[in-house]
């Protein structure tokens, strides 16, 4: 895999170091990772699911922690005694695996559901009204609001009395 110099940018940015970081990081792992396969998909302008194949895990087996910026799924198969089974050809893995998304800001795990040995998670961006932006009319003015402090020294001066 090509590995990407960022340096360039990184002289030229402020406040760019995470994504960088996490650009970097996601092709190092992009190359150790490919087990349990899965889709990313975006179901509508802020709906994303995830589908994860875990052929062979129960529900039980399976957990899902959401952190800020993080979706961790795990899969932790309960060792069976294959004692008494002789396989020809084992081709289906249920081995234990570690599965890491980085979630953009304001994405939330909605639900998870498990069907036909996939693992469907369900994401949702929900941006605060404070940060959507907002449309500034032209040459429409705020009345300011005053504040009057009656902790003022008055001055006394001549004309008053």
């Amino acid at each position: 895999m090509t590995r990407f110099d960022f340096t360039p940018y990184r002289r030229s940015t402020v406040g760019f170091d995470r994504l960088f970081e996490l650009l970097e990081t996601t092709g190092r792992a992009a190359q150790n990772e490919n087990y349990p396969p899965f889709n990313i998909e975006r179901t509508g302008e802020n709906d994303y699911k995830i589908t994860v194949a875990v052929a062979g895990f129960k529900i039980d087996e399976i957990d899902i922690i959401a952190q800020q910026n993080l979706l961790i799924v795990t899969g932790s198969k309960q060792s069976e005694s294959n004692d008494n089974r002789d396989f020809l050809h084992m081709g289906i893995a249920t081995r234990n695996f570690e599965r890491r998304f980085q979630l953009a800001d304001h994405i939330h795990v909605i639900d998870a559901d498990m069907a036909d040995g996939l693992l469907i998670i369900t994401l949702l961006r929900e941006v605060p009204e404070a940060l959507k932006p907002r449309k500034i009319a032209i040459g429409a003015k705020t009345t300011p609001t005053v504040i009057e402090h009656d902790d003022a020294p008055k001055k006394k001066g001549p004309r008053a009395a």
